[in-house]
């Protein structure tokens, strides 16, 4: 098995073969675009060796902001005709200035911003700061357009990052595709298509994206008729910390902060619907019929990220990874919905345990945050930079030679990390 400053040097390694100039791709062949989300989980790892480039990479991310403060969750920089839905099939040109989806991705920007400029202030304050409006005005646009029920919603499984999470099956059910025709995926032409979301839950990916293209992603029509609407945990959560950590920001750079400020008492109130008593966890909630999704989710325990503490959830959490040998498994191991291999409805994914390790550790439950850090580093020591994992038998799972993944190890669960010790 490979040395600690082996791992190190391969995850710089990936890092580096992914970077296209400006921005990184998840990876090669199977996501050949900048996604918003992993770009921010980039720019981190690109921090422990080269600050610039880490700054580069956010303001790479939002030189494709929409008119209205979107960002959306992938820019097509270059054409690439093997990757399916492309910039045609959105159909959102116009309204960037580079060619995009029309739907957004969870908001850890702020976050990792905060992070890599306290690496070094003296670099950091510059760079944020011309980052800082058009990060507010993101996270104004999640308020404004995601925001209604108090917690943050999703218009699209995809804009939550974890796009067949059985969370969303009751609400994808009610989605018509009856008219979507014939496409050509290019997933399943990298990885096995047992890893990958089915067809009956494409059809509908492709029916929500074609609403929202007929009707030029107007945020009031999708608000009103719109065939998804679920508020999230992962938004919600994800969002609640980067307000709290372009609060920190503003103030050290001596801007206003009361409008950030408010938003961080809305969504800590909003966050409490979301919270399930019958499953003792966070869940996410189908905005046009009311009902809870009904499962546990490695979503369901990023309340800590948020800063949000609670101790039915603490307890939770334990009886979900005693259920594998791995946390944090992406579905809850004691339902006969999870399955280990294929992509949020099993898997443990290194991204998810930062989010919800960091969070513990952040909220002084150190106990179970290095549980999960170590559960990280073992997988990726033994198994290299996947995708995903097997929370079972730790086998690699999805694509190879994954961004976020190096970044992950370089960052946090490398015994070498800052953040890891």
């Amino acid at each position: 098995m490979a040395t600690i400053e082996e791992l190190d040097e391969q995850a710089r390694e990936i890092l580096r073969r992914n970077d296209r100039g400006g921005y990184s791709v998840p990876t090669a062949g199977l996501y050949p675009y900048q996604w918003n989300w992993d770009s921010a989980f980039s720019a981190y790892g690109y921090a422990e060796f080269d600050i610039d480039r880490a700054w580069t990479e956010l303001e790479t991310l939002f030189s494709g902001q929409w008119d209205n403060g979107m960002v959306p969750h992938i820019l097509f920089h270059q054409a690439d005709d093997g990757y399916f839905p492309g910039p045609d099939v959105w159909g959102a040109q116009g309204h960037g200035p580079i060619d995009s989806s029309g739907i957004s991705q969870p908001p850890v920007a702020a976050a990792f911003a905060r992070r890599i400029h306290d690496l070094d202030p003296s670099v950091g304050a510059e760079r944020v700061g011309a980052l800082f409006e058009p990060m507010l005005k993101w996270h104004r646009w999640f308020m404004k357009c995601r925001g209604e029920s108090g917690a943050i919603c999703i218009t699209h499984p995809w804009e939550s990052g974890r796009d067949n999470a059985p969370s969303w099956d009751k609400s994808l059910a009610a989605v018509d595709a009856s008219n979507v025709g014939p496409y050509v995926r290019r997933d399943t032409g990298h990885v096995d298509a047992s890893m990958r979301p089915t067809k009956y839950d494409y059809d509908r990916y492709i029916a929500i994206v074609n609403f929202g293209r007929d009707n030029n992603w107007d945020e009031d029509v999708i608000l009103t008729d719109g065939p998804f609407r679920v508020a999230d945990p992962t938004m919600t959560f994800t969002l609640l910390r980067s307000h709290r950590d372009l609060s920190y920001l503003g103030q050290e750079l001596g801007r206003d902060t009361s409008e950030v400020d408010g938003w961080i008492e809305e969504l800590e109130s909003g966050a409490a619907s979301l919270w399930n008593e019958t499953i003792g966890a966070y869940d996410t909630k189908d905005l046009r019929t009311g009902e809870f999704g009904g499962t546990a989710s490695s979503a369901s325990f990023l309340n800590w990220y948020g800063g949000v503490e609670n101790g039915v959830a603490l307890d939770t959490l334990k009886q979900f990874n005693a259920g594998t040998k791995y946390g944090v498994a992406s579905h809850d191991p004691r339902l006969g919905s999870f399955d280990p291999k294929r992509y949020w409805r099993g898997p443990v994914w290194a991204v998810v345990n930062y989010l919800v390790g960091s969070g513990l550790g952040s909220c002084g439950h150190m106990q179970e945050a290095e549980k999960i850090r170590q559960d990280t580093a073992e997988l990726i020591s033994k198994n290299g930079f996947a995708e995903y994992y097997d929370p079972n038998t730790g086998e690699p799972a999805g694509g190879g030679s994954f961004s976020w993944t190096a970044a992950v190890w370089l960052s946090w669960a490398s015994p070498s990390a800052g953040e890891g010790n």
